[in-house]
């Protein structure tokens, strides 16, 4: 699918509205890949608005990850994690296994692939791509 800077809150919501609507056994996690301005961050803002978070979404990458209230069956928490300066093996440095034990977190991680094993198997991830200008 392609979506362009403008169609990005209705991916957004989309994306939102295929969540899962029961509460499962760990978080759900799910992985941002793609090149340094190609829309993840602009992806998890939007996300966040169609959640209804209150307060604006930045990039997490000099504090590693930030956590956001919200208000969406089943989750009461989105957590917007950049991987970018981590190596595999250092995700516990960010409080991973925590976010990770928590059912009711929604789980968003900026270069995901950087998180090696860690990463879930079982994680989907969205593949950001630029093209043009």
């Amino acid at each position: 699918m392609r979506v362009t800077l403008q169609s990005m809150p209705d991916f957004a919501r989309t994306f939102v509205s295929e969540l899962p609507k029961t509460i499962g056994t760990h978080a759900h996690v799910v992985g941002l890949s793609g090149e340094l301005g190609a829309g993840k961050t602009a992806f998890v803002q939007q996300v966040a608005v169609a959640l209804g978070a209150h307060t604006a979404v930045t990039s997490p990458t000099f504090v590693f990850a930030q956590r956001y209230a919200i208000r969406h069956v089943p989750f009461t928490s989105l957590i917007h994690i950049d991987a970018y300066r981590l190596k595999p093996g250092e995700a516990h440095t960010v409080g991973w296994a925590q976010f990770l034990s928590d059912p009711h977190n929604l789980v968003l991680v900026e270069w995901a692939e950087l998180l090696g094993p860690d990463f879930p198997k079982d994680a989907r991830t969205l593949a950001f791509v630029v093209t043009g200008d």
